[in-house]
């Protein structure tokens, strides 16, 4: 395969990553959180992922044997070389993009985490400390009252 192709294939596989990663964002902001969209959208990301590995490792077998270095600078040497540059600034330029944004949700998912053991710990604190649930995730046979004042 070409490497114009293999880089318009990569730019398609980033695109539709960040177009998940953007759905995730929207999902997480949301007050309720929809878990199983957000699985569907993990396991999509996992598959992009994947495929997106694969196609790298295309590309760079091709850059290697078109006698180009294995870096940034021979991949740019190899994409001017074969008039394919704007699509490799292009997949640069999406993939500095989507790493941004995903570090993003990375952190709104941390942000969600401790918001909930937070609510969870007051939720403790006002049953008396003790758990809520057994070891075997039943209730207690006298359950706790949660006071009013919390």
């Amino acid at each position: 395969m070409s490497l114009p192709r293999l880089l318009e294939q990569q730019c398609d596989r980033l695109s539709r990553l960040f177009d998940e990663l953007e759905q995730e964002q929207r999902l997480l902001g949301d007050g309720a959180i929809d878990g199983e969209r957000l699985q569907q959208i993990a396991q999509a990301k996992r598959q992009l992922h994947d495929e997106l590995e694969r196609a790298e490792q295309l590309r760079r077998d091709a850059q290697i044997k078109l006698g180009y270095s294995d870096d940034a600078a021979g991949a740019r040497r190899a994409a001017d070389q074969a008039n394919c540059l704007p699509v490799w600034n292009q997949l640069i330029d999406l993939a500095d993009r989507t790493a941004r944004l995903n570090s993003l949700n990375g952190e709104l998912i941390q942000h969600r985490l401790h918001h909930n053991q937070h609510m969870l710990n007051i939720l403790r604190d006002a049953a008396g400390g003790g758990s809520l649930y057994g070891a075997d995730g039943s209730q207690p046979r006298t359950p706790q009252r949660i006071s009013s004042k919390a």
